[in-house]
C-alpha cells in the first residue's frame, strides 16, 4: 500500500514538474518574442499572435505586428524545436555510445553541415539553386555517411564509432579552413565566422515548419526504444540477450540523431555544449530511466537554448552575439564540473 502511495505521489510530482516546465517554456518564449532592440510589452505581442491566429481586429503598429511575427516569434519557436533537438541527441548518443561525454557533433556532423555551407557562400556550389541552409543539410548528411562507412569498416563498436567521428570532423574542418583560407575575402570570411559560431538571425517561418515536424518525429521515435536505451546502459552484449534487436536500434537512432542533428545545422550553424550538459542534468533532475529522461531533456533543451537566445541579444547593447558564443560560455563551465564529477568518482 505505501510503495502504491509513493508511486502515486511520484507521478503527481513528475506531472507537477511538466506543467511548470511547459508554462516556464510559455513564458521563456513570451519573452524572448518581447525583448530586443525595440522592447515590445506582452500583451501587444499576445494580440498580434492572436490577430495572426485567430483573426481578431485588435489595433497595432504594423511595425509591432511584422516584428513579432515575421521575425522574433519564427526565432524562438526555432530555438526551441534546436535546443531540444541537440539536447535529446545528446542523450540518445550516450546511452548508444556507453560515452557519458558523447554529443551530438561527435559523428562529424557539424563539420559536414559547415564545409558544405562554406562551398555555397564561398565557392558558389549550385548557385541560384541550393541556400546555405541546403548546402549545410548536403555536406551533413555526406559527412555522416562517411563516417558510417568507416566506422562500419572497423567493426562498429561505440569506441570506433567515436574515434571515426573525430577523424571526419577532422577532415571536414580542415577542408572547410582551407577554403576559407584561400578564396574567402574578409566579408565572406567575417560572414563564415559568424554562422559557424550559430546564429538565430535568418530564421524565419519556412525553417519553423521544417524543424518542428523533424524535432517532434525524431523525438517519438527516440521514445519508442526507450527499453532498448535503457538495456544499452549494460551494454550491447546484455542488451541482445533482453531480446533487443541491437544493429537494428542503433541504425534507427543514429540515424535519427544525425537527421536532427543536420537539419539545426545547417539552419543555425554549430551550437555547442547543449547536447553535453542538458542531459546529465536532467538525468540529474529525474534519473537514468529514459522514459523521463527523454522529455526532461527535450524541455531542458529547449528552455536552455530560448535562454541563451535571449542573452544573446541583451548582454551587449546594439549588438547580437553568436548563441554559440552565449552556449559555451554557460556549457564550458558545466562540462568542467562534469569531469571533476568523473574524475571524483573514477
Amino acid at each position: 500500500m505505501n510503495k502504491t502511495l509513493l508511486k502515486r505521489e511520484g507521478w503527481w510530482t513528475l506531472a507537477a514538474l511538466t506543467i511548470a516546465a511547459f508554462v516556464l517554456l510559455g513564458l521563456m518564449i513570451s519573452l524572448a518574442v518581447s525583448v530586443g532592440e525595440i522592447s515590445i510589452p506582452l500583451q501587444t505581442t499576445v494580440k498580434a499572435v492572436s490577430n495572426r491566429l485567430f483573426g481578431t481586429g485588435f489595433e497595432l503598429s504594423r511595425i509591432h505586428q511584422g516584428i513579432i511575427w515575421d521575425y522574433r516569434l519564427s526565432r524562438a519557436l526555432v530555438a526551441v524545436s534546436a535546443g531540444a533537438s541537440l539536447a535529446l541527441c545528446g542523450a540518445i548518443l550516450q546511452a548508444l555510445l556507453r560515452n557519458p561525454l558523447a554529443e551530438p557533433y561527435v559523428l562529424g556532423i557539424s563539420a559536414g553541415a559547415s564545409t558544405g555551407a562554406v562551398c555555397v557562400m564561398i565557392l558558389g556550389f549550385g548557385y541560384g539553386v541550393l541556400s546555405l541552409s541546403s548546402g549545410a543539410f548536403i555536406g551533413a548528411v555526406i559527412a555522416f555517411l562517411l563516417v558510417g562507412v568507416l566506422a562500419a569498416g572497423a567493426g562498429g563498436t561505440s569506441e570506433r564509432i567515436i574515434l571515426c567521428g573525430v577523424a571526419g570532423s577532422q577532415l571536414f574542418n580542415a577542408l572547410t579552413s582551407y577554403i576559407v583560407t584561400t578564396s574567402a575575402n574578409a566579408e565572406q570570411a567575417r560572414g563564415v565566422m559568424f554562422w559557424l559560431l550559430g546564429s538565430l538571425s535568418g530564421v524565419r517561418w519556412p525553417d519553423v515548419y521544417l524543424s518542428v515536424p523533424v524535432a517532434v518525429i525524431g523525438f517519438l521515435v527516440c521514445l519508442a526504444h526507450v527499453r532498448a536505451l535503457d538495456a544499452f546502459a549494460f551494454g550491447t552484449d546484455a542488451a541482445a540477450s533482453l531480446g533487443i534487436a541491437v544493429r537494428r536500434v542503433q541504425i534507427v537512432l543514429l540515424g535519427a540523431t544525425a537527421v536532427m542533428t543536420a537539419v539545426v545545422v545547417s539552419m543555425v550553424g554549430s551550437i555547442g555544449f547543449v547536447g553535453l550538459v542538458i542531459p546529465h542534468a536532467a538525468r540529474f533532475l529525474v534519473g537514468p530511466a529514459h522514459s523521463r529522461l527523454l522529455p526532461a531533456t527535450a524541455l531542458g533543451g529547449a528552455l536552455f537554448m530560448v535562454a541563451a537566445d535571449i542573452i544573446s541579444r541583451i548582454i551587449i547593447p546594439q549588438q547580437i552575439l553568436p548563441i554559440g558564443v552565449v552556449t559555451a560560455l554557460f556549457g564550458a563551465p558545466a562540462f568542467a564540473v562534469i569531469l571533476y564529477g568523473f574524475r571524483r568518482t573514477a
